[in-house]
C-alpha cells in the first residue's frame, strides 16, 4: 500500500471493496508526513502488523506515532523489495521533509507514482523514464486556483516550487520522460475547488493523444477498480 490518510474504518472498507484482505498486505510505503497521506498508516500497521517503508526525515517528522510499528528506512535511488516487487525510492521538491515517490517493478512492468510535488526536475523525468504505467498529479489548474476564495499565502504554497503540480506541469514532465513502453495514465491528487476532471484529461491527451495510452482520471471518493499495468 502506498500511504493511508484514512481512518481505519474507511481504509478497511475501501480495501474490502477491492476483495483485499489488509492482512494479505505485504506492506505499507510512505511518501512524506502530511496527514492526507500519512494519517491512518501507523494505526493500521499496529492492527495487521505490517512493515513500514519510509525515509529518515519523514520518520522524525512522525515518530510519536510510530510506537510499536516495524520500520524500515529507505532513500532516494536506493532500491528494495517486498515480495516480488522491486521498489526505486525518488526525492521530489515538496514542503515536507523528506518526501519521497515511488516506481514498483516485477521485473517485466514498471509503474511509476507522482504525488505532491512542486515542480519538475530532471531526476523526477529520469526516475519516471520507460514506465508502463504513471499515476501524475494534476492538482490544479493555474487560472482555477489564482481565480479562488484561498488566500494569498495557500495559493503562493499550492503554485510554488515545493507545493503541487498544476496540469500545465504535470503535462511538462508527461512531455519530457521516455514514454516508448507506456500504455496508461491516470491523472491523480486533483484538487475540488481549483480542477476539473475534464482539464486534467486535456492535459494529459495533449501530449499523449496521439499515442496508444489509455488516460484515466482518479477520483477521490470513489477511487477505481485493480488496473492492469500491461
Amino acid at each position: 500500500m502506498l500511504d493511508c490518510g484514512f481512518g481505519l474504518k474507511e481504509t478497511e472498507r475501501r480495501l474490502q471493496r477491492l476483495q483485499c484482505d489488509p492482512s494479505t498486505l505485504g506492506g505499507i510505503l510512505v511518501t512524506h508526513e502530511h496527514s492526507d497521506h500519512v494519517g491512518g498508516v501507523f494505526k493500521l500497521a499496529r492492527r495487521y502488523q505490517l512493515p513500514v517503508w519510509i525515509s529518515h526525515g519523514t520518520l522524525q517528522a512522525v515518530i510519536a506515532q510510530s510506537d510499536g510499528v516495524d520500520i524500515r528506512l529507505c532513500r532516494d535511488n536506493t532500491s528494495f523489495t517486498i515480495g516480488e516487487l522491486t521498489l526505486q525510492p525518488y526525492t521530489v521538491p515538496h514542503d515536507a521533509r523528506e518526501p519521497l515517490q515511488y516506481v514498483a517493478s516485477d521485473g517485466e512492468r514498471r509503474l511509476g507514482v507522482l504525488t505532491d510535488i512542486g515542480m519538475p526536475t530532471p531526476h523526477v523525468v529520469a526516475a519516471l523514464g520507460l514506465c508502463d504505467a504513471l499515476l501524475l498529479e494534476c492538482n490544479h489548474d493555474s487560472q482555477m486556483l489564482a481565480d479562488s476564495s484561498y488566500p494569498h499565502s495557500l495559493k503562493s504554497r499550492i503554485s510554488g516550487p515545493y507545493g503541487h503540480l498544476s496540469n500545465d506541469h504535470a503535462s511538462q514532465i508527461l512531455d519530457a520522460v521516455d514514454r516508448s513502453r507506456l500504455n496508461k495514465v491516470v491523472g491523480a491528487h486533483l484538487s475540488q475547488q481549483n480542477n476539473t476532471p475534464e482539464l486534467a484529461r486535456l492535459a494529459i491527451e495533449a501530449v499523449v493523444g496521439e499515442e496508444e495510452v489509455e488516460v484515466l482520471i482518479a477520483c477521490q471518493e470513489q477511487g477505481f477498480d485493480w488496473l492492469a499495468c500491461a
